[in-house]
């Protein structure tokens, strides 16, 4: 038997909500949303460019290789950097991508291109680089900028299902 009210009246008035003091994204377990993850990472696979990819010591001197002066795939990382946030700073402008590409796709392919770049790098050092023989700290931070790249665009993916 079925009652004939579906729902009980309310008994009182809103409730006034309380002031918050701040307010933070809880989307999934970091607190972050793929949109606000992917921003984060792209300015950090950009500047990972900038830092020691390569390390190593010569007869009395240190040296280090940034990844801007690796070649084509370092540069390829920088720009794939700037590629994500400038697709973050035109979505926030208000302006988004056609509908046909959906902005979680275009993240992952930024994500695993940046990823394989990085790995060629991270597996192979160039013969020029030879009193260069270690890797260094801004290879590792690429490596999981890229990798954060590519869970953005998986978290972007999940909030639009």
């Amino acid at each position: 038997m079925q009652s004939p009210d579906p729902y009980p009246p309310p008994t009182e008035g809103p409730r006034p909500s309380r002031p918050r003091l701040h307010s933070f994204p809880q989307v999934g377990s970091f607190g972050l949303s793929g949109e606000r993850l992917s921003g984060l990472a792209g300015l950090v696979l950009m500047l990972s460019a900038l830092m020691g990819w390569y390390a190593g010591s010569g007869e009395g001197i240190r040296i280090a290789v940034i990844g801007w002066h690796t070649g084509t795939p370092g540069k390829l990382v920088f720009f794939l950097g700037l590629a994500l946030l400038v697709i973050v700073l035109l979505r926030e402008a208000g302006i988004e991508l056609p509908a046909s590409v959906p902005e979680s796709l275009v993240v992952i392919a930024i994500g695993s291109l940046a990823t394989i770049f990085v790995l060629i790098q991270l597996i192979s050092i160039p013969d020029r680089f030879l009193p260069a023989t270690g890797r260094g700290a801004g290879i590792w931070v690429a490596l999981v900028a890229a990798v954060a790249v590519v869970v953005a665009g998986l978290a972007q993916a999940s909030e639009e299902l």
